[in-house]
């Protein structure tokens, strides 16, 4: 049975995906989450195609999409004049072009959704207020130390699973003590009600059943529905110090302010009368480190290469893992050969949508001749050019993959 044994450390999106995951090969699995009870901090996250299809496969798609929206597309506007400069055709159009949805969602609507799918199978089991402290590798597999009220335990288990997020501590587990660096970026987020008259005001700006991006020199926001259209997630990104290593509470939006000096009127106004803000520090991983040892260790998600989210790829990539690690585990009795392999596929393709976050931010933020250039080319590709454009990354699909129809 030990063979068999899973144990996740960390109960967010990576985790739970893992533990479905892995229980649709048969093995028994142990999430060990260190909060004393499962909330899931943060608001909105777009759930592209490449996701979607992974929780199509896993069961948890059907749950998670009644409270989602499926917007009409993606939309650039310029943030001075609130002027269209590109559109991405996503709805029905995503689904023909990349045979899944694009979907937006609350956070804690999807990790409801995986919890609801995990406490369907006998395979799982969720301890909360534990801590993995420790792992030693015997011949029988990993002996991994927990810590659970102050009360230390010892698990037998072929397989660490590491889904404890960015701020991970069991990264030290696979190689030296990397901590996440600060990248000097700061996100804001808020939430509008969108019946309420700021709601009604962003409707006037632009057409809530999208993603849109406002792009300036000194910030970008973006904006879209969640909560099956009933409430609108806003998020900015603008340069920044470093801050606790941790979600902040409320705070004092002057810094966001500032930062948007020279937009429209009517986008000012919006960020004046939304809120309370929510700002955290952006950090990342750098994904060229570990992310594996032979004993039976995997880091997964941030844990492993937390990168900014001008891609928004953070859950998709944390979804990918899960399900191709599991997928890996699975396909052979070699356990340190399957683990050295799937890091082996998994990285090259979460160092190249890294790049296109980077790439994102430096074209979002481009200002005098730099954002003219940019402004030529959007306006010299099609929609359907620009789609194209996202082939490689919405219609990946992991090895192996078979169409089962159920999408």
């Amino acid at each position: 049975m030990q063979s068999r044994q899973i144990v996740v450390a960390g109960a967010g999106i990576a985790g739970l995906t893992a533990a479905i995951a892995f229980a649709r090969h048969g093995f028994s699995v142990r999430v060990f989450e260190r909060s004393p009870a499962l909330e899931e901090v943060g608001a909105g996250l777009q759930l592209s195609p490449n996701a979607t299809r992974i929780l199509d496969r896993l069961g948890v798609l059907d749950l998670v999409s009644p409270s989602t929206v499926r917007p009409e597309a993606v939309v650039l506007r310029d943030a001075a004049t609130l002027s269209e400069r590109a559109r991405v055709p996503l709805g029905a159009a995503a689904e023909r072009r990349w045979k899944a949805p694009y979907l937006v969602a609350h956070r804690a609507d999807l990790q409801s959704a995986l919890l609801a799918r995990a406490s369907e199978s006998p395979l799982i089991e969720i301890v909360t207020d534990a801590t993995v402290s420790g792992v030693e590798a015997q011949a029988s597999g990993n002996r991994i130390t927990l810590t659970q009220a102050g009360i230390v335990s010892h698990e037998q288990a072929a397989l660490l699973v590491a889904a404890d997020g960015v701020w991970s501590s069991s990264r030290r587990l696979v190689g030296p003590n990397e901590k996440s660096r600060f990248t000097g970026e700061l996100a804001w987020r808020t939430t509008l009600s969108a019946d309420g008259d700021v709601g009604r005001h962003f409707a006037s700006l632009s057409s809530p059943a999208m993603v849109t991006t406002y792009l300036h020199a000194g910030f970008h926001l973006v904006a879209y529905p969640i909560r099956a259209g009933a409430a609108i997630n806003l998020a900015a990104f603008t340069p920044g110090n470093s801050i606790a290593e941790q979600w902040s509470g409320e705070t004092d939006a002057n810094a966001l302010k500032r930062a948007m000096r020279g937009t429209a009127p009517a986008l000012s106004r919006l960020i004046d009368e939304a809120g309370p803000w929510t700002v955290w520090p952006l950090h990342a991983v750098d994904p060229t480190r570990p992310w594996t040892a032979p004993s039976g260790i995997a880091l997964i998600g941030d844990a492993a290469h937390a990168m900014t989210p001008f891609a928004a790829q953070g859950a998709a990539m944390a979804i990918e893992d899960a399900f191709t690690l599991a997928d890996a585990i699975a396909s052979g009795p070699n356990t340190a050969n399957a683990l050295s392999q799937w890091e082996m596929l998994r990285k090259p393709r979460v160092r190249k949508v890294a790049r296109r976050g980077a790439l994102n931010r430096l074209a979002w933020h481009a200002a005098g001749p730099v954002a003219m250039a940019r402004n030529l080319f959007l306006k010299l590709k099609s929609p359907d050019s620009l789609a194209a454009d996202m082939d490689w990354l919405y219609g990946w699909t992991p090895p192996g993959w078979k169409d089962d129809g159920r999408l």
